[in-house]
Protein backbone atom coordinates (compact mmCIF):
# COMPACT_ATOMS: atom_id res chain seq x y z
CA UNK A 1 0.00 0.00 0.00
CA UNK A 2 1.13 3.57 -1.03
CA UNK A 3 2.30 5.70 2.11
CA UNK A 4 3.40 9.02 2.45
CA UNK A 5 6.62 8.66 1.29
CA UNK A 6 5.25 8.00 -2.35
CA UNK A 7 3.46 11.21 -2.61
CA UNK A 8 5.37 14.17 -3.63
CA UNK A 9 3.44 16.50 -1.51
CA UNK A 10 3.71 14.61 1.43
CA UNK A 11 5.51 16.79 4.20
CA UNK A 12 5.07 20.63 2.64
CA UNK A 13 5.44 23.12 4.98
CA UNK A 14 2.66 25.07 6.52
CA UNK A 15 0.71 21.51 6.76
CA UNK A 16 -0.80 20.43 9.78
CA UNK A 17 0.72 18.08 12.53
CA UNK A 18 -0.03 14.40 11.88
CA UNK A 19 -1.48 12.43 14.45
CA UNK A 20 0.95 9.14 13.59
CA UNK A 21 3.07 8.05 11.45
CA UNK A 22 2.57 7.32 8.15
CA UNK A 23 -0.51 9.42 8.35
CA UNK A 24 0.30 12.47 5.99
CA UNK A 25 0.14 15.87 7.10
CA UNK A 26 -3.16 17.44 5.43
CA UNK A 27 -2.94 21.10 4.60
CA UNK A 28 -2.84 24.13 7.37
CA UNK A 29 -6.33 25.04 8.71
CA UNK A 30 -7.73 28.20 10.17
CA UNK A 31 -8.53 28.29 14.43
CA UNK A 32 -12.22 26.33 14.67
CA UNK A 33 -13.19 25.97 11.09
CA UNK A 34 -10.09 23.37 10.71
CA UNK A 35 -9.99 23.29 6.92
CA UNK A 36 -13.41 23.71 6.83
CA UNK A 37 -12.93 26.85 4.34
CA UNK A 38 -10.69 25.16 1.92
CA UNK A 39 -13.11 22.42 1.52
CA UNK A 40 -16.29 24.73 1.21
CA UNK A 41 -14.69 26.29 -1.81
CA UNK A 42 -13.87 23.36 -3.55
CA UNK A 43 -14.60 19.92 -2.05
CA UNK A 44 -13.79 17.78 -5.16
CA UNK A 45 -10.50 19.82 -5.80
CA UNK A 46 -9.79 19.49 -1.99
CA UNK A 47 -10.28 16.08 -2.04
CA UNK A 48 -8.00 15.52 -4.91
CA UNK A 49 -4.83 17.52 -2.77
CA UNK A 50 -6.07 14.77 0.17
CA UNK A 51 -5.38 12.04 -2.34
CA UNK A 52 -2.21 13.44 -3.77
CA UNK A 53 -0.66 13.56 -0.27
CA UNK A 54 -1.03 10.20 0.47
CA UNK A 55 -3.64 6.74 1.09
CA UNK A 56 -3.81 8.13 4.74
CA UNK A 57 -4.17 11.80 5.33
CA UNK A 58 -4.90 14.10 8.57
CA UNK A 59 -7.04 16.95 8.27
CA UNK A 60 -9.66 19.16 10.25
CA UNK A 61 -13.56 19.59 9.57
CA UNK A 62 -13.91 21.91 11.72
CA UNK A 63 -13.18 20.97 15.02
CA UNK A 64 -13.46 17.41 14.66
CA UNK A 65 -10.03 15.02 13.53
CA UNK A 66 -10.82 13.44 10.02
CA UNK A 67 -8.79 10.75 8.31
CA UNK A 68 -8.97 11.01 4.56
CA UNK A 69 -8.54 7.41 2.26
CA UNK A 70 -7.72 7.10 -0.97
CA UNK A 71 -6.55 3.46 -1.57
CA UNK A 72 -9.01 0.97 -2.94
CA UNK A 73 -8.06 -1.42 -0.53
CA UNK A 74 -8.88 0.53 2.33
CA UNK A 75 -11.95 2.16 0.52
CA UNK A 76 -13.21 -1.11 0.60
CA UNK A 77 -12.61 -2.07 4.27
CA UNK A 78 -14.42 1.05 5.45
CA UNK A 79 -17.31 0.11 2.91
CA UNK A 80 -17.13 -3.50 4.29
CA UNK A 81 -16.85 -2.61 7.78
CA UNK A 82 -19.66 -0.23 7.86
CA UNK A 83 -21.66 -1.77 10.96
CA UNK A 84 -18.74 -3.80 12.41
CA UNK A 85 -16.07 -1.10 13.14
CA UNK A 86 -17.55 1.89 11.89
CA UNK A 87 -21.07 3.53 12.45
CA UNK A 88 -22.77 6.25 10.10
CA UNK A 89 -21.97 9.56 11.12
CA UNK A 90 -24.44 12.45 11.80
CA UNK A 91 -24.42 14.23 8.26
CA UNK A 92 -26.56 17.25 9.54
CA UNK A 93 -29.69 18.86 9.90
CA UNK A 94 -30.31 19.34 6.65
CA UNK A 95 -29.75 15.78 5.48
CA UNK A 96 -31.72 14.38 8.38
CA UNK A 97 -35.18 16.88 7.69
CA UNK A 98 -34.81 15.17 4.13
CA UNK A 99 -34.05 11.97 4.43
CA UNK A 100 -35.15 11.53 8.15
CA UNK A 101 -34.19 8.19 9.24
CA UNK A 102 -34.78 5.97 6.08
CA UNK A 103 -32.29 3.47 5.24
CA UNK A 104 -29.37 5.33 4.10
CA UNK A 105 -28.95 6.94 7.76
CA UNK A 106 -30.53 4.30 10.13
CA UNK A 107 -28.11 2.58 12.47
CA UNK A 108 -27.76 -1.56 14.01
CA UNK A 109 -30.87 -3.36 14.23
CA UNK A 110 -33.09 -0.12 12.45
CA UNK A 111 -31.28 -0.36 9.38
CA UNK A 112 -31.14 -4.37 9.13
CA UNK A 113 -35.14 -4.25 9.92
CA UNK A 114 -35.84 -1.48 6.99
CA UNK A 115 -33.25 -2.85 4.79
CA UNK A 116 -34.86 -6.34 4.99
CA UNK A 117 -38.44 -4.53 4.28
CA UNK A 118 -37.04 -2.30 0.87
CA UNK A 119 -35.07 -5.13 -0.87
CA UNK A 120 -37.66 -6.86 -1.99
CA UNK A 121 -39.11 -3.76 -3.95
CA UNK A 122 -35.64 -3.50 -6.07
CA UNK A 123 -34.54 -6.82 -7.32
CA UNK A 124 -34.15 -7.41 -10.36
CA UNK A 125 -37.00 -9.32 -10.80
CA UNK A 126 -38.94 -5.62 -9.86
CA UNK A 127 -36.89 -3.98 -11.76
CA UNK A 128 -37.41 -6.11 -15.00
CA UNK A 129 -41.64 -4.45 -14.29
CA UNK A 130 -39.93 -1.16 -13.88
CA UNK A 131 -38.81 -1.26 -17.71
CA UNK A 132 -41.23 -0.45 -20.20
CA UNK A 133 -41.92 2.45 -18.03
CA UNK A 134 -38.55 3.98 -18.49
CA UNK A 135 -38.50 2.69 -22.05
CA UNK A 136 -41.84 4.47 -23.05
CA UNK A 137 -41.65 7.86 -21.00
CA UNK A 138 -37.69 7.71 -22.88
CA UNK A 139 -40.07 7.19 -26.44
CA UNK A 140 -42.50 9.96 -25.34
CA UNK A 141 -39.41 12.72 -24.94
CA UNK A 142 -37.62 11.41 -28.46
CA UNK A 143 -40.96 12.00 -30.12
CA UNK A 144 -41.26 15.83 -28.83
CA UNK A 145 -37.68 16.25 -29.91
CA UNK A 146 -37.18 16.98 -33.58
CA UNK A 147 -34.27 17.67 -35.68
CA UNK A 148 -32.03 20.67 -35.26
CA UNK A 149 -34.19 21.97 -31.82
CA UNK A 150 -32.29 23.34 -29.19
CA UNK A 151 -32.78 21.32 -25.33
CA UNK A 152 -31.83 22.37 -22.12
CA UNK A 153 -30.45 18.54 -21.62
CA UNK A 154 -30.42 19.26 -17.37
CA UNK A 155 -33.96 20.16 -17.70
CA UNK A 156 -35.45 17.83 -19.88
CA UNK A 157 -33.35 14.83 -17.77
CA UNK A 158 -34.73 16.06 -14.56
CA UNK A 159 -38.12 16.09 -16.02
CA UNK A 160 -37.64 12.77 -17.99
CA UNK A 161 -36.51 10.79 -14.46
CA UNK A 162 -38.89 12.43 -12.18
CA UNK A 163 -42.15 11.33 -14.72
CA UNK A 164 -40.27 7.65 -14.32
CA UNK A 165 -39.77 7.91 -10.69
CA UNK A 166 -43.57 8.82 -10.01
CA UNK A 167 -44.65 5.86 -12.11
CA UNK A 168 -42.58 3.05 -10.79
CA UNK A 169 -42.28 4.51 -7.32
CA UNK A 170 -45.55 5.96 -6.45
CA UNK A 171 -47.86 5.11 -9.55
CA UNK A 172 -49.22 8.31 -10.48
CA UNK A 173 -48.98 9.50 -13.98
CA UNK A 174 -49.30 12.98 -14.08
CA UNK A 175 -46.92 15.59 -14.86
CA UNK A 176 -48.42 17.67 -11.77
CA UNK A 177 -47.67 15.01 -9.42
CA UNK A 178 -43.85 14.95 -11.06
CA UNK A 179 -43.14 18.31 -11.32
CA UNK A 180 -44.13 19.54 -7.56
CA UNK A 181 -42.64 16.72 -5.92
CA UNK A 182 -39.58 17.17 -8.53
CA UNK A 183 -39.32 21.17 -7.54
CA UNK A 184 -39.08 20.24 -4.33
CA UNK A 185 -36.89 18.09 -4.33
CA UNK A 186 -33.93 20.17 -6.69
CA UNK A 187 -34.24 23.14 -3.74
CA UNK A 188 -33.83 20.44 -0.72
CA UNK A 189 -30.92 18.70 -2.40
CA UNK A 190 -29.20 22.36 -3.32
CA UNK A 191 -29.88 23.17 0.31
CA UNK A 192 -28.05 20.42 1.52
CA UNK A 193 -24.91 20.55 -0.66
CA UNK A 194 -24.61 24.62 0.97
CA UNK A 195 -24.88 23.09 4.38
CA UNK A 196 -22.34 20.86 4.25
CA UNK A 197 -19.90 22.77 2.90
CA UNK A 198 -20.65 25.94 4.58
CA UNK A 199 -20.73 27.31 7.66
CA UNK A 200 -23.76 25.50 8.56
CA UNK A 201 -21.53 21.84 8.93
CA UNK A 202 -20.39 23.71 12.23
CA UNK A 203 -23.71 25.49 13.57
CA UNK A 204 -25.86 24.00 16.08
CA UNK A 205 -29.01 22.18 14.88
CA UNK A 206 -31.18 24.64 16.82
CA UNK A 207 -29.85 27.39 15.04
CA UNK A 208 -31.82 29.00 12.35
CA UNK A 209 -30.72 29.78 8.58
CA UNK A 210 -32.10 31.02 5.54
CA UNK A 211 -30.79 27.56 3.93
CA UNK A 212 -32.14 25.81 6.84
CA UNK A 213 -35.83 27.43 6.50
CA UNK A 214 -35.74 26.99 2.64
CA UNK A 215 -35.27 23.06 3.15
CA UNK A 216 -37.85 22.80 5.77
CA UNK A 217 -40.10 24.84 3.51
CA UNK A 218 -39.89 22.13 0.74
CA UNK A 219 -39.33 19.30 2.91
CA UNK A 220 -43.43 20.08 3.73
CA UNK A 221 -43.94 20.09 0.32
CA UNK A 222 -42.55 16.52 -0.19
CA UNK A 223 -44.10 15.49 2.93
CA UNK A 224 -47.97 16.70 1.69
CA UNK A 225 -47.17 15.07 -1.40
CA UNK A 226 -46.18 11.65 -0.21
CA UNK A 227 -49.10 11.88 2.18
CA UNK A 228 -51.19 12.37 -0.49
CA UNK A 229 -50.04 9.53 -2.57
CA UNK A 230 -49.83 7.13 0.50
CA UNK A 231 -53.55 7.97 1.19
CA UNK A 232 -54.52 7.21 -2.08
CA UNK A 233 -52.86 3.72 -2.24
CA UNK A 234 -54.67 2.94 1.42
CA UNK A 235 -58.21 3.64 -0.33
CA UNK A 236 -57.56 2.24 -3.80
CA UNK A 237 -58.99 -1.63 -3.66
CA UNK A 238 -56.86 -2.75 -6.45
CA UNK A 239 -53.51 -3.75 -6.03
CA UNK A 240 -51.00 -1.87 -7.64
CA UNK A 241 -47.10 -2.63 -8.82
CA UNK A 242 -45.18 0.14 -7.54
CA UNK A 243 -43.26 0.51 -4.98
CA UNK A 244 -45.57 2.42 -2.98
CA UNK A 245 -47.02 -0.47 -2.64
CA UNK A 246 -44.43 -3.27 -1.98
CA UNK A 247 -43.72 -0.91 0.86
CA UNK A 248 -47.00 -0.68 2.14
CA UNK A 249 -47.46 -4.26 1.97
CA UNK A 250 -44.06 -5.66 3.34
CA UNK A 251 -43.90 -7.04 7.02
CA UNK A 252 -41.09 -7.65 8.98
CA UNK A 253 -40.08 -11.27 10.55
CA UNK A 254 -42.74 -10.17 13.49
CA UNK A 255 -45.23 -9.10 10.88
CA UNK A 256 -45.23 -5.58 11.66
CA UNK A 257 -45.25 -2.97 8.53
CA UNK A 258 -43.39 0.31 8.12
CA UNK A 259 -45.35 2.79 10.34
CA UNK A 260 -46.22 6.27 8.13
CA UNK A 261 -42.91 8.40 8.66
CA UNK A 262 -40.98 5.27 7.79
CA UNK A 263 -43.07 5.00 4.60
CA UNK A 264 -42.33 8.82 3.94
CA UNK A 265 -38.21 8.27 4.51
CA UNK A 266 -38.14 5.21 2.38
CA UNK A 267 -40.57 6.84 -0.36
CA UNK A 268 -37.83 9.90 -0.40
CA UNK A 269 -35.40 7.88 -0.63
CA UNK A 270 -36.18 5.66 -3.26
CA UNK A 271 -36.99 8.80 -5.12
CA UNK A 272 -33.53 10.22 -4.73
CA UNK A 273 -32.09 7.09 -6.16
CA UNK A 274 -34.56 6.77 -9.25
CA UNK A 275 -34.28 10.27 -9.85
CA UNK A 276 -31.66 12.64 -8.96
CA UNK A 277 -28.86 10.18 -9.55
CA UNK A 278 -30.06 9.19 -13.20
CA UNK A 279 -30.47 12.45 -14.49
CA UNK A 280 -27.21 13.90 -13.05
CA UNK A 281 -25.68 10.85 -14.88
CA UNK A 282 -27.76 11.39 -18.15
CA UNK A 283 -26.79 14.79 -18.40
CA UNK A 284 -23.05 14.19 -17.86
CA UNK A 285 -23.15 11.59 -20.34
CA UNK A 286 -24.43 13.72 -23.18
CA UNK A 287 -22.06 16.36 -22.01
CA UNK A 288 -19.18 13.51 -22.34
CA UNK A 289 -20.74 12.30 -25.63
CA UNK A 290 -20.88 15.43 -27.40
CA UNK A 291 -17.56 15.84 -26.70
CA UNK A 292 -15.92 12.75 -28.08
CA UNK A 293 -17.43 11.77 -31.51
CA UNK A 294 -15.19 8.21 -31.78
CA UNK A 295 -17.20 7.27 -28.37
CA UNK A 296 -20.56 8.34 -29.46
CA UNK A 297 -20.32 6.41 -33.43
CA UNK A 298 -19.58 3.34 -31.29
CA UNK A 299 -22.21 3.44 -29.20
CA UNK A 300 -24.60 4.84 -32.11
CA UNK A 301 -23.41 1.52 -33.82
CA UNK A 302 -23.83 -1.03 -31.55
CA UNK A 303 -27.40 0.46 -30.47
CA UNK A 304 -28.33 -0.26 -34.46
CA UNK A 305 -26.37 -3.46 -34.16
CA UNK A 306 -28.82 -4.56 -31.15
CA UNK A 307 -31.79 -3.17 -31.65
CA UNK A 308 -32.08 -2.03 -34.77
CA UNK A 309 -35.52 -0.50 -35.44
CA UNK A 310 -37.00 -0.91 -32.15
CA UNK A 311 -37.19 0.07 -28.81
CA UNK A 312 -34.96 -1.30 -26.26
CA UNK A 313 -36.77 -3.49 -23.06
CA UNK A 314 -35.20 -5.22 -20.22
CA UNK A 315 -33.93 -8.38 -21.76
CA UNK A 316 -31.45 -5.88 -24.11
CA UNK A 317 -29.75 -4.63 -20.83
CA UNK A 318 -26.92 -7.37 -20.80
CA UNK A 319 -26.49 -7.18 -24.79
CA UNK A 320 -25.68 -3.16 -24.70
CA UNK A 321 -22.60 -3.75 -23.24
CA UNK A 322 -20.96 -0.92 -24.87
CA UNK A 323 -24.28 1.42 -23.67
CA UNK A 324 -22.95 0.09 -20.08
CA UNK A 325 -19.69 0.76 -20.65
CA UNK A 326 -20.45 4.48 -21.71
CA UNK A 327 -22.42 4.76 -18.10
CA UNK A 328 -19.70 3.34 -15.96
CA UNK A 329 -17.36 5.41 -17.11
CA UNK A 330 -19.68 8.66 -17.15
CA UNK A 331 -20.26 7.41 -13.42
CA UNK A 332 -16.10 7.02 -13.01
CA UNK A 333 -15.36 10.09 -14.47
CA UNK A 334 -18.67 12.27 -12.48
CA UNK A 335 -20.20 10.08 -9.81
CA UNK A 336 -23.52 11.45 -8.73
CA UNK A 337 -22.62 10.40 -5.27
CA UNK A 338 -19.00 11.93 -4.61
CA UNK A 339 -18.48 10.82 -1.18
CA UNK A 340 -18.29 8.31 1.98
CA UNK A 341 -17.63 8.95 5.60
CA UNK A 342 -17.93 6.58 8.66
CA UNK A 343 -17.04 7.31 12.29
CA UNK A 344 -14.92 4.82 13.54
CA UNK A 345 -15.64 2.77 16.79
CA UNK A 346 -13.71 1.18 19.71
CA UNK A 347 -10.96 -1.12 17.75
CA UNK A 348 -11.29 0.15 14.19
CA UNK A 349 -8.53 -0.88 11.98
CA UNK A 350 -7.40 0.61 8.33
CA UNK A 351 -4.69 -0.99 5.98
CA UNK A 352 -3.50 -2.69 9.78
CA UNK A 353 -3.71 0.77 11.03
CA UNK A 354 -5.41 1.54 14.32
CA UNK A 355 -8.11 4.28 14.05
CA UNK A 356 -8.66 5.97 16.83
CA UNK A 357 -12.61 5.80 18.08
CA UNK A 358 -14.49 8.68 17.16
CA UNK A 359 -12.34 9.79 13.91
CA UNK A 360 -14.17 10.58 11.44
CA UNK A 361 -13.00 8.57 7.93
CA UNK A 362 -13.67 10.12 4.53
CA UNK A 363 -13.35 8.83 1.11
CA UNK A 364 -14.12 10.74 -2.21
CA UNK A 365 -15.11 8.68 -5.16
CA UNK A 366 -14.25 11.85 -7.19
CA UNK A 367 -10.61 11.34 -6.10
CA UNK A 368 -10.22 7.97 -6.20
CA UNK A 369 -12.03 7.34 -9.56
CA UNK A 370 -9.34 9.76 -11.34
CA UNK A 371 -6.49 8.76 -9.58
CA UNK A 372 -4.00 7.54 -12.14
CA UNK A 373 -2.69 4.60 -10.04
CA UNK A 374 -5.13 2.98 -10.90
CA UNK A 375 -6.56 4.10 -14.69
CA UNK A 376 -4.72 4.28 -17.84
CA UNK A 377 -5.28 8.58 -19.20
CA UNK A 378 -7.25 8.72 -16.43
CA UNK A 379 -8.46 12.27 -17.12
CA UNK A 380 -9.96 10.57 -20.26
CA UNK A 381 -13.16 9.17 -21.72
CA UNK A 382 -12.73 5.64 -22.08
CA UNK A 383 -15.82 3.63 -22.04
CA UNK A 384 -13.31 0.46 -23.54
CA UNK A 385 -11.77 0.24 -20.70
CA UNK A 386 -14.91 -1.39 -19.15
CA UNK A 387 -14.81 -3.77 -21.50
CA UNK A 388 -13.64 -7.34 -21.74
CA UNK A 389 -11.77 -9.14 -24.41
CA UNK A 390 -12.13 -12.13 -26.45
CA UNK A 391 -11.08 -14.47 -23.79
CA UNK A 392 -13.36 -12.83 -21.48
CA UNK A 393 -10.27 -10.71 -19.53
CA UNK A 394 -10.81 -7.53 -18.42
CA UNK A 395 -9.64 -4.64 -20.74
CA UNK A 396 -7.87 -2.84 -18.06
CA UNK A 397 -6.73 -4.21 -14.25
CA UNK A 398 -9.32 -2.52 -12.46
CA UNK A 399 -8.71 -2.97 -8.45
CA UNK A 400 -11.99 -3.96 -6.66
CA UNK A 401 -13.27 -0.39 -4.57
CA UNK A 402 -11.66 1.73 -7.23
CA UNK A 403 -15.20 2.27 -8.78
CA UNK A 404 -17.60 2.82 -6.42
CA UNK A 405 -20.54 5.08 -7.44
CA UNK A 406 -22.98 3.17 -5.57
CA UNK A 407 -21.38 2.32 -2.05
CA UNK A 408 -20.40 -0.62 -1.44
CA UNK A 409 -20.32 -3.64 0.86
CA UNK A 410 -23.25 -3.89 3.18
CA UNK A 411 -25.18 -0.71 2.85
CA UNK A 412 -24.18 -0.43 -0.71
CA UNK A 413 -26.88 1.71 -2.73
CA UNK A 414 -30.51 -0.76 -3.15
CA UNK A 415 -31.41 1.47 -5.81
CA UNK A 416 -28.16 0.19 -8.25
CA UNK A 417 -30.04 -2.25 -10.48
CA UNK A 418 -33.18 0.14 -10.85
CA UNK A 419 -30.42 3.41 -11.85
CA UNK A 420 -27.80 1.14 -14.38
CA UNK A 421 -30.83 -0.11 -15.94
CA UNK A 422 -33.16 3.18 -16.35
CA UNK A 423 -29.62 4.74 -17.69
CA UNK A 424 -29.30 2.39 -20.22
CA UNK A 425 -32.47 2.40 -21.29
CA UNK A 426 -33.16 5.72 -21.65
CA UNK A 427 -29.75 6.39 -23.60
CA UNK A 428 -30.44 3.92 -25.60
CA UNK A 429 -33.85 5.26 -26.36
CA UNK A 430 -32.29 8.56 -27.18
CA UNK A 431 -28.99 8.06 -29.11
CA UNK A 432 -30.71 5.43 -31.28
CA UNK A 433 -32.57 8.93 -32.76
CA UNK A 434 -30.44 11.42 -31.92
CA UNK A 435 -26.86 12.71 -31.95
CA UNK A 436 -26.76 15.81 -28.94
CA UNK A 437 -24.13 18.44 -29.72
CA UNK A 438 -24.01 20.80 -26.60
CA UNK A 439 -23.76 24.19 -27.01
CA UNK A 440 -22.72 24.97 -23.84
CA UNK A 441 -19.06 26.02 -22.98
CA UNK A 442 -16.99 23.38 -20.31
CA UNK A 443 -19.64 22.53 -17.61
CA UNK A 444 -18.25 22.65 -13.93
CA UNK A 445 -19.34 20.13 -11.45
CA UNK A 446 -21.47 21.24 -8.31
CA UNK A 447 -21.04 18.69 -5.36
CA UNK A 448 -24.51 19.30 -3.00
CA UNK A 449 -26.37 16.03 -2.72
CA UNK A 450 -25.48 14.41 -5.88
CA UNK A 451 -23.16 16.21 -8.11
CA UNK A 452 -25.23 18.30 -10.34
CA UNK A 453 -24.11 20.72 -13.71
CA UNK A 454 -23.30 24.62 -12.65
CA UNK A 455 -25.91 25.41 -15.37
CA UNK A 456 -28.08 24.70 -17.99
CA UNK A 457 -26.58 22.53 -20.73
CA UNK A 458 -27.95 23.91 -23.88
CA UNK A 459 -27.60 21.13 -26.65
CA UNK A 460 -28.77 21.35 -30.50
CA UNK A 461 -30.91 17.76 -31.71
CA UNK A 462 -29.98 16.11 -34.46
CA UNK A 463 -32.00 13.32 -35.94
CA UNK A 464 -30.20 10.44 -37.28
CA UNK A 465 -32.70 8.48 -39.22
Amino acid sequence: MTTQAGHPHAGTRGDTAPPSPGIAKGPRGVPLLGNLPAFGKDPLGFFEQLRDRGDFVHWRFGRKSCLFIAHPDTVGELLTEVERSFDQPDLGIAFRTLLGNGVIVSKGADWRRKRSLVQPSVRPKQVRSYATTMTDCAVALADRWTDGQQVDIKKDMAALTQLIAVRTIFGVDTAADAEAIGQAMDIAQKEIGAEFSGIGAVLPDWVPTPGRTRIKRATAVIDAEVSRVVSRHRDGETERPDLLSRLLAARDETGTPLTDQEIRDETVTLYIGGHETTSSTLVWAWYLLSRNPGVRDTLTEELDRVLTDREPGYDDYASLTYTQAVIKETLRLYPTIWLITGLAKEGATLGGRAVPAGTRVWSSQWATHRDPRWYGDAEAFRPERWLTNKDGEPAEDIPEYAWFPFGGGPRVCLGTRFALVESVLVLAVLARRYHLDLTTDDIRPVPSLTLQPDRDVLATVHARR
